[in-house]
């Protein structure tokens, strides 16, 4: 392969940042509130005399540069395309998102590096949703299509450059500046809509996710999320500050030991907009979609311990419902349920709720406090003699219900076919087909990573066989 994947990746996600911070000046503020979070994280923690840390210095340098976006199509042209294109830039599709559970008429998947090479060169991933035509009712089914078909949101150059590498196997240093150049315009913020002002109202009464969707040239970025240390503490700067931040931060509760995704955001701007008139002339209205987002990921769960986290958050949501609970009444069930879940590292890993690294420690050299010539040792006996160690693996993907609560904290009222979606069934072979290849299963990913971790430490101790 011609190219570095993991340098166009990096190049590609600080245009898209640049260009995002020109577009919507607010996220280029949360960029600099999170640096102030991290850096006052960083030094109430180590508490060390009078020089303040910079958190650039000792967080790992990903953490800076490290953006989320989302994306939302229309058409498996759209999906498809999008995919070969993220694919040159090392990324690939990771999990499947039924959002018909969120009350979306849509279902989605997560671009991003596979490796943890890749993921510590430069965790760029792309949360890709894309409609699902079959969730919505014919009126708006033929207006969306109609209008979908209308539109390219890829220049001619661009398809032109992904095949070139697809084909030829390569791309030049000129022609990969080419392509960050023609691949942002899929992502750019056109204020003129491709639909008129009625047909714009047709597709908002049904849901305001279709509109925006369906009446733009673009697959406009609709948040690029950095992420920080510590997110209760940029929830309270955003509101410090005065930026329109939601009531409360989704996902799990503030725990020592971090799991999944913790995310929250300032609310949606309205933006002028100008639609079409019956002749062919604009006129002004508006449309609230883009937001900004931050996040705090702690560690990857297994199924296991997915299992109890799902438990747990539907009964949280359960009580919350037949309640009516207030957003801080809301925090305190999350607070109480989630003490069914050990908030310790030890616990987390004898338990095998989390996936974890395994390295040697520095005493593995040391005379061997244990008879390892038997061949086959146990991974319990290795951590307990201090001969192994373990950091836990970060969570890289998303929590469908947690972007849920996002989404639907940026819209108004519930649509007339809400019915239609929540009854619908997740189609992972149908979004496969759109997408003209399979997704790979995150938990798999995960367990890779554990496995050629203790892989690894197998080798360097010279057994035959950890058991675990």
């Amino acid at each position: 392969m011609g190219w570095d994947q993991d340098a166009l990746r990096a190049q590609f996600c600080h245009a898209l940042s640049e260009m995002y911070k020109s577009e919507v000046p607010l996220y280029g503020d949360l960029v600099d509130l999170v640096w102030k979070a991290d850096a006052e994280a960083i030094n109430t923690s180590q508490k060390q005399g009078t020089a303040a840390i910079d958190p650039d210095e000792i967080l790992p340098l990903r953490n800076r540069v490290e953006r989320h976006g989302a994306i939302r199509l229309g058409t498996a042209y759209e999906l498809s395309t999008i995919r070969r294109m993220f694919a040159i830039m090392g990324m690939f599709p990771v999990g499947y998102y039924d959002l018909s559970a969120a009350g979306f008429p849509m279902h989605a998947t997560a671009f991003r590096p596979w490796t943890k090479e890749a993921l510590s060169k430069h965790p760029f991933r792309v949360f890709t949703t894309v409609l699902r035509m079959e969730l919505l009712t014919e009126k708006t089914r033929e207006l969306a299509q109609r209008a979908l078909q209308q539109r390219n949101i890829f220049t001619d150059r661009l398809v032109a450059l992904i095949e070139l590498a697809e084909n030829q196997g390569q791309l030049s240093p000129t022609e990969c500046r080419e392509f960050i150049v023609e691949g942002l315009e899929t992502f750019r913020w056109h204020s003129k809509a491709t639909v008129t002002m009625e047909e714009y109202q047709t597709l908002k009464a049904e849901h305001p996710l279709i509109a925006d969707v369906v009446s733009f040239p673009s697959c406009h970025i609709n948040h690029l999320t950095p992420r920080t240390i510590d997110i209760d503490l940029v929830q309270k700067l955003m509101q410090d500050y005065g930026m329109p931040a939601k009531e409360r931060i989704e996902g799990p509760p503030r725990r020592q030991c971090p799991i999944l995704l913790r995310q929250t955001s300032f609310k949606a701007l309205e933006e002028t907009v100008y639609f079409r008139d019956t002749h062919d002339a604009y006129v002004q209205g508006s449309h609230t979609a883009r937001f900004g987002e931050v996040e705090q990921r702690g560690y990857a769960l297994t199924r296991k311990g997915r299992q109890l986290y799902d438990t747990i958050l539907s009964r949280v949501n359960t009580e919350s419902a037949e309640r009516r609970v207030s957003a801080s009444e809301y925090e305190s069930l999350l607070v109480k349920y989630f003490k069914g879940f050990p908030d310790d590292m030890a616990q987390l890993q004898s338990q095998q709720l989390a996936y974890f690294c395994y390295h040697l420690t520095p005493h593995s050299q040391e005379p061997a406090q244990l008879d390892l010539q038997g061949g086959n040792v146990t991974l319990e006996q290795l951590l307990k003699n201090n001969i192994i160690e373990y950091e836990p693996v970060t969570y890289e993907d998303f929590l469908p219900l947690s972007a849920g609560g996002i989404f639907n904290s940026n819209l108004g009222s519930t649509s007339q076919s809400k019915q239609l979606v929540m009854e619908a069934e997740a189609d992972l072979d149908g979004f496969q087909r759109m997408l003209g290849t399979s997704i790979m299963d995150e938990f798999h990913l995960y367990a890779q990573i554990q496995q050629s971790s203790l892989e690894n430490c197998r080798k360097q101790l010279g057994l035959d066989v950890i058991l675990e």
